[in-house]
């Protein structure tokens, strides 16, 4: 079972720096599974190039914190994301953390799961990015990535 620990912020921008322009999309999908087997499919951070295309690889750091390749706009970034909010088979909200190679470049994500009567699961996804292009129709393609990939289990 896959599990998060959310630490609390720590890191305040710094005096004079201006924040880098985001793009922001929302998505929701039905995926047919029960909400507790989507949640976990969820949290399996080793997963998610398989449906979020931009991730090249994920490799756990600890509890909270995730080392990212990521492809954008044919360049390749490196990131660590962190876990900021976990709350089991309903909610999990993640960030990018700022990295002096690229300190403009980043990235924030919610997720929600709501449990439906005849054991589906609605899927809602919050994305926003600084990384450009479309990010709405990222959102559409990571949801329906994701729900191909728990549905052909």
């Amino acid at each position: 079972m896959n599990t998060c620990v959310p630490t609390p912020n720590k890191q305040m921008p710094k005096k004079g720096s201006r924040p880098p322009a985001m793009n922001a999309a929302e998505g929701s999908i039905v995926v047919n599974a029960p909400v507790a087997d989507v949640y976990e499919r969820w949290l399996a951070f080793e997963d998610y190039p398989k449906f979020i295309t931009a991730i090249k690889r994920v490799r756990k750091l600890d509890a909270n914190h995730f080392s990212a390749s990521l492809a954008f706009n044919g360049k390749q970034y490196e990131t660590t994301l962190e876990m900021m909010l976990c709350v089991p088979e309903r909610r999990l909200a993640w960030r990018t953390l700022a990295d002096h190679r690229a300190p403009d470049h980043l990235a924030a994500g919610v997720v929600s799961f709501v449990s439906r009567p005849d054991q589906s699961t609605s899927i809602t996804l919050k994305l926003t990015s600084s990384f450009g292009g479309a990010v709405s129709n990222r959102v559409d393609k990571y949801l329906h990535n994701f729900k191909r990939l728990v549905e052909a289990r």
